[in-house]
């Protein structure tokens, strides 16, 4: 129905995120950037967002004319689409954010382990 909004507004706050962030941070040598790193949630969500979006047009929820998605004619319809929203959606959010909360540490640990081969050579 519309559940691949809420990755697609994740996607949308992580990049206006990423701009402020990017503002303030400082050059540390042997570090990836955080504005970087909220790149690569920006790039998950909405390539997530997109491939949820070509399903829903493919199954006929999507259409090319307002309201664009066929449960928001019908306000019964419109229950089950805001449920569908807090359920799948948030889910699926939840999970990309989570993928990428474990792509960070991986990248944290590769860092410490770069850092400490610079400072023994």
């Amino acid at each position: 129905m519309a559940c691949f909004l809420v990755p697609a507004a994740e996607a949308v706050i992580a990049g206006v995120s990423k701009k402020g962030v990017k503002k303030h941070e400082k050059k540390e040598s042997g570090k990836i950037p955080f504005s970087t790193k909220l790149g690569w949630l920006v790039k998950m969500s909405g390539f997530g967002a997109i491939l949820l979006a070509f399903e829903h047009v493919w199954h006929g929820e999507v259409v090319p004319y307002f309201p664009f998605l066929t449960n928001a004619v019908d306000p019964k319809d419109r229950a089950a689409m805001f449920h569908e929203m807090a359920t799948n959606g948030v889910l699926m959010a939840a999970l990309i954010t989570v993928v990428w909360i474990g792509m960070l540490v991986v990248v944290h640990f590769a860092e410490k382990k770069s850092a400490k081969e610079v400072k023994e050579a």
